[in-house]
């Protein structure tokens, strides 16, 4: 007979009980797992996670908050869990239905970036007896598919709790994943709203508290040599930094490295801040939106250090970055997805432990002279391009450039800046000058339109102490500024730039550099003339809008009234936007780096024609398949 101990509660109650006794650990610093969960309740969860919350959330110390938007609060979860270097994110339940299907965007975004978020969606009863049920997808043929299915192609574990007792195997196993390095991203627990209400008796040890460990794998030794003798019989190596630098906390392995070697290295957008931005060789980001330095260096370069990047399209130039016929590449990634590509020598390791291994093994390897002054010199000229694009032109109202030049020298380089979508991730990555590794926190794996604001929630939450200050287009502020109003209700201090350049202006730009006229992306009256939206601007007053979602907000046509708001904002506190409108005649230079996009094949206008006829040339510079890198051993 089993007489093991066993406590009755319900499932919701169950689950909340059990995130509330994980915790992950690495490097001796303990924390909460789950330190909170976000919720927007209705039919589905309000009377099974809702109740449980409302009961047992207080003395669990696990606080409910809650959101305006479900997309939204995901987000919060994704920029929360980025800046605790993935060891801690928060848990988000919505209701049946479009409350759940509003958390796949943010699902997506999250697994896309590698970062861990727990998703709760409510689902259609499990006894189907009331089918169909209200917000619930009623399917001819596949009586158990709902619409939470949708969740599995962007999630990395998935399972739908159908009975009490298939928790106390998939909740571990969703947990195991959420703290892997190398697998973490969206975890999803469907749970139907009957069954989130059903009692059962767990095993008292389902409660038990739970340490996760994370782990720091180390690369093969072989594997190690192997690297190290690529990197001694290179003469212009250059390192790529990935967010993986940051998130493993190998900042100063990097930097130890670097400078022992005289190896320069440059930035993707996660990667940026990694080391400061003067540091004598750091060339700055590399690739689509790259920079003079970076981008001229990875070009001849013969040998790529790949360190935590997943190496997308916008760190290669859609594979043009790297020109060098005889270039190899080294991944040193704790994803073996990651580090094996570009036909790399796979170091399947921990950043910091791989780049303290590797410093090792290559003894007292240093680049030529020649290639250090070539670099300085580099450096120098990029320093120089980036000065010109921050300084004031004069121009009324002012550039993009010169904003973020301002709104950085006010703030520092301390102060963590938040973007994630249209023209500004490029110019920011180019010309803020970073001092710390979590002071840029720009989301470009998914540059999602509407992340800005609600990560500008997660960072604060996870760093009270930290100015954090969002950059955001009018664009991508009008799909999700609701969010305000949480931070408001939250008592945030948080501070938001709205560039309003009244259009989506970035990919305006794209679409006019493609040979296309300007063709419904600018903010404007549908024209009863021509039926298009062609006419006359559509006037805004985000200032009004932002004092009626309660924060304090504030106009600046000038980059001196830009700089007196942001101290004003400071001193005062509390939720405060800016708004701050820019010119579209002066923008940042492309610095000699190509993206892929598609030109119509066939038109009848030229100028799509001539810009076809460019691209084709471009595409001639890919290189389609990059030759395996490896050793080769002597006969």
């Amino acid at each position: 007979m089993n007489t093991e101990k066993t406590i009755r509660l319900t499932v919701a109650q169950a689950l909340i009980r059990v995130l509330a006794a994980q915790y992950s650990e690495q490097d001796g610093l303990r924390q909460r797992l789950i330190p909170g969960v976000w919720g927007i309740f209705g039919h589905g969860n309000v009377a099974g996670l809702g109740q449980a919350l409302e009961e047992y959330g207080d003395a669990l110390n696990l606080p409910t908050y809650r959101p305006q938007n479900e997309q939204g609060m995901v987000h919060i979860a994704s920029a929360f869990a980025r800046h605790k270097n993935r060891l801690a994110t928060y848990a988000c339940t919505a209701s049946v239905g479009p409350g759940s299907t509003n958390m796949i965007t943010g699902a997506a975004l999250a697994t896309v970036n590698r970062l861990p978020v727990l998703l709760l969606p409510s689902d259609h009863f499990a006894n189907r007896i009331p089918d169909p049920v209200l917000q619930g997808l009623e399917h001819p043929s596949e009586h158990d598919l709902s619409v939470n299915d949708c969740f599995r192609p962007v999630s990395k574990f998935y399972s739908r709790i159908s009975r009490p007792e298939q928790l106390l195997s998939a909740l571990p196993e969703a947990l195991r994943v959420l703290t892997d390095p190398a697998e973490t991203g969206a975890v999803v627990l469907s749970l139907p709203e009957d069954v989130q209400a059903e009692a059962y008796d767990w095993p008292a040890a389902f409660f038990v508290e739970r340490i996760w460990r994370i782990r720091r794998p180390p690369p093969e030794s072989d594997l190690i040599q192997q690297a190290a003798a690529l990197i001694r019989s290179a003469k212009r190596p250059l390192i790529v930094g990935g967010g993986g630098v940051i998130y493993s906390g190998a900042q100063d392995a990097l930097a130890a490295l670097v400078e022992a070697t005289g190896i320069p290295f440059c930035e993707s957008q996660a990667g940026k801040g990694a080391v400061r931005w003067d540091h004598t060789q750091n060339a700055g980001p590399v690739g689509s939106i790259g920079g003079l330095a970076a981008n001229r260096l990875a070009r001849d370069a013969d040998l790529i250090l790949a360190v935590g990047t997943r190496l997308g399209d916008f760190v290669t130039a859609s594979k043009t970055a790297f020109q060098n016929p005889e270039v190899k590449v080294i991944g040193l990634n704790v994803a073996a997805m990651d580090a094996a590509k570009l036909g790399a020598l796979s170091l399947v390791a921990d950043a910091r432990t791989g780049l303290e291994t590797l410093l090792g093994a290559l003894g007292s390897y240093q680049v030529d002279a020649e290639y250090t002054r070539e670099v300085t010199d580099l450096k120098s000229q990029w320093d120089a391009a980036v000065d010109e694009q921050r300084r004031d032109s004069g121009s009324t109202p002012p550039s993009q450039g010169s904003v973020i030049g301002r709104v950085n020298d006010v703030v520092g380089g301390y102060a963590t800046v938040i973007c994630a979508a249209g023209s500004l991730p490029g110019d920011l990555v180019r010309l803020w000058r970073a001092e710390d590794p979590k002071s840029y926190h720009v989301e470009y794996g998914y540059s999602c339109m509407g992340y800005e604001i609600p990560a500008g929630l997660g960072v604060k939450l996870a760093e009270p102490s930290r100015r954090v200050v969002v950059m955001v287009g009018d664009g991508s502020y009008l799909m999700m500024n609701s969010e305000l109003v949480t931070a408001v209700a939250e008592n945030l201090s948080l501070t938001v730039v709205l560039v309003d350049n009244r259009a989506f202006m970035s990919i305006r730009g794209l679409q006019m550099e493609s040979g296309s006229p300007s063709f419904n992306n600018e903010l404007r009256h549908r024209d009863p003339k021509t039926g298009r939206t062609d006419g006359s601007i559509v006037k805004l007053d985000f200032v009004q809008h932002a004092r009626g979602l309660g924060a304090q907000a504030r106009q600046a046509e000038t980059l001196d009234a830009l700089q007196e708001a942001l101290e004003t904002a400071e001193q005062e506190g509390g939720v405060q936007v800016i708004v701050v409108p820019v010119n579209l005649r002066e923008r940042v230079p492309g610095f000699e780096s190509w993206w892929d996009v598609p030109i119509a094949e066939v038109s009848g206008q030229a100028a799509v024609n001539a810009t076809h006829a460019a691209y084709r040339q471009n595409l001639e510079k890919q290189v389609r398949i990059f030759t395996p890198t490896q050793i080769e051993e002597k006969a």
